[in-house]
């Protein structure tokens, strides 16, 4: 007589199931987006020191070649062109480009809300910026 006609949908059991595989994926993906964002602050930090302690060295050693070794002034890694081939780039710990002319002591020294810090006696430079756990000023 009457055909009776079911209709196939989920039930509340499946719904509860697929809820918590999808919690469960999200809580061991989460921490993992954050570890890379760290990495990746680490990485660009370490990137422009390491690029900037190599355009002091290719400078003090052009120097020593014209006979007046010396590493180039604060102005000179600001200009564009004498030290490297564009501004320094941000610290991606406080946002910030500029560079503070500092005398090296024993340890790299953190003050102020400059990005960076260069000590053109000694030739240093470093990030001005130390993060619990990351320690970027000794880089």
């Amino acid at each position: 007589m009457f055909a009776v006609s079911r209709r196939r949908a989920f039930t509340l059991i499946e719904l509860i199931a697929v809820i918590v595989i999808l919690a469960i994926i999200s809580v061991v993906a989460v921490p993992k987006f954050f570890d890379h964002s760290t990495k990746a602050k680490e990485a660009a930090c370490k990137g422009v020191v390491g690029a900037v302690r190599s355009a002091i060295s290719n400078f003090y050693a052009n120097q020593a070649v014209n006979g007046s070794a010396r590493y180039p002034t604060l102005t000179e890694i600001q200009t564009s062109g004498t030290v490297l081939q564009d501004t320094v780039p941000v610290n991606p710990y406080n946002n910030s480009a500029t560079i503070t002319a500092v005398s090296w002591t024993s340890s790299n020294p953190t003050s102020g809300a400059a990005g960076w810090n260069y000590d053109a006696t000694t030739g240093k430079f470093w990030a001005n910026s130390n993060t619990s756990g990351v320690g970027e000023n000794a880089f």
